[in-house]
């Protein structure tokens, strides 16, 4: 019999693990080549994961809602063949040996399960390297997940105390926020369970922060309490790492945009009946952003401790708000090589798909610029927050009538313009202000400077 490890694929430059949502296939289940196996979840994407080989499903090493690191082995699969080595992809525990950061104790991370509140380089696989509590005593039949067992075995939490506590997540689970409350109520030191693993896109070390735990909320009898989605959890949780890792700065102009606006008018009818295809703003944009980025190439950048990686391809994110509210990010790769009609194909594909929840992995990885349009919701302008790795995001307002000062061969004269606001939100630990304002200037001047007779 010949053994298949399947492993957790790749699924893009920043994303280094993923929660398992649902096993398609069960132990004793036949597998085609290239059959979904099991459902997965990143910080930004659903997706399935198939596997490369036929045969039965032997084993499944990890439970629904489980952490796994990418590389890891997820399953075991019997290939119906001879018995050979080589035909094994084992994957060394290199996820799990990765360098250790010590983050703040946050009462704010209590999530409803603890598998969720792990960070990047916690898994499953720690739980066999070293516990000197022995767990295999556990007669209650209740589940703790490997998290919640690690830290019990570091601060000497008894299997009996952990049978006594009252569990807040799913099904009267104990989850990673008990574990710490009763850290506290008890009197032991926390200091072990603040120690864990560094994944490459996670925020340098944040120890000598000092916070201080929020004050219980107090509700009322007319209160609604909603339990964040795992998405939800997941957004907030990379944007406070963002603002943790990078100094923001925003910088600010004003662009007038009419001729953009009546090229649009004039156009737009015989472009869909030519192409089957809606041509909004956001194409338009997008290649003003290509265009400024090939001219100030070190905004296209993003941060590996003290080297700053210049990035060749030029991969524009574009913020879509789903119809659930959450927010998700897929990304127009090599946006300078296309042309306005392939732009506008790119975008309407990929915020078609958001809306159907039919993004795949790759659809949101590699991105190194982001453009959000916050004039959608009839905001003037906005000051986005860093889609980590990246350096830098662009906002764009609401294109609103507004009376300008017109300069002309004449002597000045007052007009009713179509006006907008550009907001750029950049690092500034990489990106000075000199750099960031004459990017968000060059987008500006580029949108200001259409050709209304242009043809596409």
């Amino acid at each position: 019999m010949a053994r298949y490890e399947l492993v957790l694929p790749k699924m893009g430059e920043s994303v280094a693990e993923a929660t398992i949502i649902k096993w398609i296939k069960q132990p004793g289940d036949s597998i085609a080549v290239d059959e979904s196996v099991l459902e997965i979840a990143t910080d930004k994407v659903d997706s399935d994961v198939p596997s490369p080989v036929a045969g039965k499903l032997l084993e499944v090493l990890y439970n629904v809602d489980d952490v796994v690191q990418v590389g890891s082995p997820i399953a075991v699969i019997d290939t119906g063949g001879p018995s050979d080595e080589t035909e094994q992809t084992t994957v060394p525990k290199v996820a799990a040996k990765e360098e250790q950061v010590t983050k703040p104790d946050d009462d704010t991370q209590n999530t409803e399960s603890d598998q969720e509140e792990e960070i990047p380089g916690m898994s499953a696989l720690q739980e066999s390297e070293s516990q000197p509590q022995d767990f295999s005593a556990n007669n209650s039949g209740r589940f703790y997940s490997p998290l919640v067992k690690s830290m019990a075995a570091e601060e000497g939490i008894s299997i009996a105390e952990l049978d006594s506590l009252k569990g807040t997540g799913s099904e009267g689970r104990v989850t990673k926020q008990d574990v710490l409350d009763y850290i506290r109520r008890s009197g032991r030191s926390t200091g072990s369970t603040a120690s864990t693993q560094s994944s490459a896109s996670e925020a340098p070390k944040v120890s000598s922060i000092e916070t201080k735990s929020p004050s219980p909320v107090s509700v009322s009898g007319g209160d609604e309490i909603i339990e964040m989605d795992r998405m939800r959890k997941l957004i907030a949780e990379h944007m406070v790492m963002s603002k943790h890792t990078s100094p923001h700065v925003t910088s600010f102009v004003e662009a007038d945009v009419t001729n953009i606006v009546k090229w649009r008018d004039r156009v737009k009818s015989d472009f869909e009946k030519r192409e089957g295809e809606k041509i909004t703003f956001t194409p338009i944009f997008i290649e003003a952003v290509a265009k400024a980025i090939k001219d100030l190439p070190m905004i296209n950048v993003s941060v590996s401790g003290s080297q700053i990686i210049k990035k060749r391809d030029i991969n524009i994110g574009m913020a879509a708000a789903l119809p659930s509210g959450n927010l998700i990010v897929p990304v127009i790769k090599n946006a300078d090589q296309l042309n306005l009609v392939g732009l506008t194909k790119a975008v309407n594909d990929l915020a078609n798909r958001a809306r159907k929840s039919l993004l795949k992995p790759d659809d949101t990885a590699g991105g190194t610029f982001t453009v959000t349009n916050v004039g959608t919701f009839g905001n003037v302008m906005g000051t986005p927050i860093i889609n980590q790795p990246q350096a830098a995001i662009l906002a764009v307002g609401a294109i609103k009538k507004k009376p300008a000062v017109i300069e002309t061969e004449h002597g000045d004269v007052i007009a009713i313009r179509h006006m907008m606001f550009l907001s750029l939100s950049y690092d500034h630990r990489v990106v000075d202000g000199s750099l960031g304002g004459s990017f968000i200037r060059k987008v500006a001047d580029y949108l200001e400077a259409w050709d209304t007779n242009h043809e596409i």
